[in-house]
């Protein structure tokens, strides 16, 4: 199973993600963790990656392409895999289709968590006075700048999966259960 789980910030994807590792025993591959693991691995990408990072500049598409390739090619993502935050936008999309084409792989389906922002709003700040602040994005401004992000950068993504025949629509702001239930279903039709 080789999936990608798009949808806004705060609804749900890491969530889901880690049901669906238990499920399927495939691995999560978070752009943020494959890069982190790329630098402290020292791998050629990684140390550039380091040094771009260092700087405090954004990491470039072509390296995160590489890193995510690079991450695709270990052994325990041959069963499959969950794509969470990559890709974020239509050029890595694209990117992706060539790097799994070259490696003879498919995407098997794109779930889309769906959710309105201002129920994502009312549920991080609900979030944030339960734990008591402990996330640093946990906070109405932040978040409204992110969602504003995803909705420039990322949600054109809905339309190139759709177009592909591959995007599965699921109901984010349903109870966790139901939400794996559906993209569950989703997954076996």
């Amino acid at each position: 199973m080789r999936l990608i789980l798009l949808g806004p910030p705060g609804a749900g994807k890491g969530t889901q993600a880690k049901i669906l590792v238990e499920a399927y025993g495939i691995p999560q591959l978070s752009t943020g963790d494959i890069l982190r693991a790329a630098i402290a691995a020292k791998t050629p990408l990684g140390v550039e990656a380091k040094a771009i990072v260092d700087r405090g500049d954004l990491v470039s598409d072509v390296i995160v392409n590489g890193i995510v390739s690079e991450r695709l090619d270990a052994e325990d993502c041959k069963p499959g895999f969950i794509l969470d935050g990559f890709p974020r936008t239509i050029a890595q999309a694209e990117a992706l289709d060539r790097m799994l084409a070259d490696k003879g792989i498919a995407l098997d389906a794109v779930i889309e968590i769906k959710a309105e922002a201002d129920e994502l709003v009312k549920r991080v700040i609900n979030r944030a006075k339960e734990s008591g602040g402990a996330r640093a994005d946990d906070n109405e401004e932040v978040l409204r700048k992110r969602l504003g992000v995803y909705s420039e950068q990322t949600a054109p993504l809905v339309a190139y999966y759709t177009t592909k025949g591959l995007l599965k629509p699921v109901d984010g702001m349903a109870p966790v259960g139901e939400v794996t239930g559906a993209i569950k279903s989703a997954l076996a039709g």
